[in-house]
């Protein structure tokens, strides 16, 4: 098979690190662009742990330049940044796998939790993608909207039993994260003396994620589902661990459940107790355990929030779109201890 040609616009940050460990060592995919807004310095001055594997230079944003070495770019930018970015690229014939928030929502629920929407036309044909959820739809496409951390756990976790909760009733998620999930740039939230030896919830119930696994596991289900989410802030620096909480309307075995719903998914595996963040420590892998105590649901998934919560499901779904097999180049040992 040929060789494809791919790039990383948005290299400075935790998940554009992740995705350039995992596309040195791809069979496919060939690592030829990386940029930032700065430029003018390399991968391995950029990120000190690359000296010795990659030292590609890192330029200043061209989307020309990106158009004539890439295939395919995967964007890990900040929403609103990456929309126009994604715009500029489209309109050169290059296809986009976007980490942002812009392109996983209707136009009005994102206008709503984010800003104005500045790429109308290409949000209207963006594919969102968990592939154990949604199949092959990135097969062909030209934009994939990747989903976040928080939404690929919780709607990981919710998605089997969609079928068999009592949707008038309500379903609470309570997802843990670690540090990273809040970026390279320091804040007093994530400071040190913040964050050590502490939990912090934050933007409980009025968490913009929240309308996004809303409306996808809506579309799911073909039922109106709404949440109660509560985001925790977790003293480790990856990792999530998202349960969620609803009230059964079938007499039904959630292990067994689980079994079904994802049998033979390479990276899903069902655990016969709670999952620990470790399990799943720079993997793709989604680990699910569910219970149930009379009719309430206890569902849970833990995965890594840079990989599956970011890159790692960023490269399945570039592997689905450029037709190889969604496994190859996904890391699949875990960082332990």
């Amino acid at each position: 098979m040929n060789l494809i040609n791919v790039g990383i616009i948005g290299v400075s940050g935790y998940t554009g690190l992740e995705l350039v460990k995992m596309l040195v060592e791809h069979p496919i995919f060939t690592l030829t662009y990386c940029a930032n807004t700065e430029g003018a310095t390399s991968l391995s001055e950029l990120h000190p742990s690359l000296l010795g594997v990659c030292d590609l230079a890192v330029e200043k944003v061209d989307l020309d330049q990106a158009a004539s070495s890439c295939e395919l770019v995967f964007l890990a930018l900040p929403h609103k940044t990456a929309m126009n970015t994604a715009r500029g690229l489209l309109e050169r014939g290059v296809k986009v796998v976007d980490l942002s928030a812009d392109y996983r929502l209707s136009q009005e629920n994102y206008e709503t939790f984010y800003c104005e929407h500045e790429d109308i036309e290409n949000l209207s044909h963006a594919v969102y993608s968990i592939p154990e959820l949604h199949g092959d739809v990135a097969a062909g496409a030209r934009l994939i909207a990747n989903p976040g951390c928080h939404v690929t756990a919780s709607l990981m976790a919710l998605a089997p039993f969609l079928n068999h909760i009592d949707l008038s009733h309500p379903i609470f998620i309570d997802s843990k994260t670690g540090v990273s999930g809040a970026g390279k740039s320091s804040t007093s939230t994530v400071h040190y003396v913040s964050v050590n030896d502490n939990i912090n919830c934050y933007n409980i119930i009025k968490h913009r994620h929240a309308r996004e696994i809303e409306q996808h596991a809506s579309t799911l289900c073909a039922h109106e589902v709404k949440v109660t989410f509560v985001p925790s802030l977790v003293p480790m620096t990856r990792g999530m661990l998202a349960c969620v909480y609803a009230t059964l309307k079938t007499d039904c075995n959630p292990g067994e459940v689980i079994e079904n719903f994802y049998a033979d998914k390479p990276f899903v595996r069902l655990r016969n107790a709670p999952p620990h963040t470790k399990m799943t420590s720079g993997t793709n892998f989604a680990d699910l355990f569910a219970t149930r105590h009379g009719n309430a649901l206890v569902a849970m998934c833990a995965i890594d929030n840079l990989m599956r919560g970011a890159s790692s499901q960023a490269l399945v779904n570039a592997n689905i779109m450029m037709g190889l097999s969604e496994t190859m180049g996904i890391p699949k040992i875990a960082y332990v201890p």
